[in-house]
């Protein structure tokens, strides 16, 4: 049997990439927007894995990151990743 990950823990997943990403870099929110050319409620959203922001966002925001959107095949989530699933 495969393991299915939801769709929202996915996303929280990605956000927390999208967030880590850009604290790495020493970017606010504000200026990953600008760079962008996405809002900063976009890059908010994003970040906090929530499923309204168009895919064109992430894709948008991943460029101005220096990164590209990717599938890659699933794995399942670590302890510590289950701990901080909201």
């Amino acid at each position: 049997m495969e393991y299915m990950v939801s769709t929202s823990f996915q996303l929280q997943r990605l956000g927390k990439a999208f967030k880590a990403m850009r604290e790495n870099r020493g970017l606010t929110q504000v200026a990953a927007g600008e760079l962008a050319c996405i809002p900063r409620l976009a890059v908010i959203k994003i970040e906090a894995g929530r499923e309204t922001v168009a895919i064109g966002a992430y894709s948008k925001l991943a460029n101005a990151l220096g990164a590209e959107l990717a599938l890659v095949p699933r794995s399942r989530p670590t302890l510590e990743e289950l701990k901080d699933f909201n």
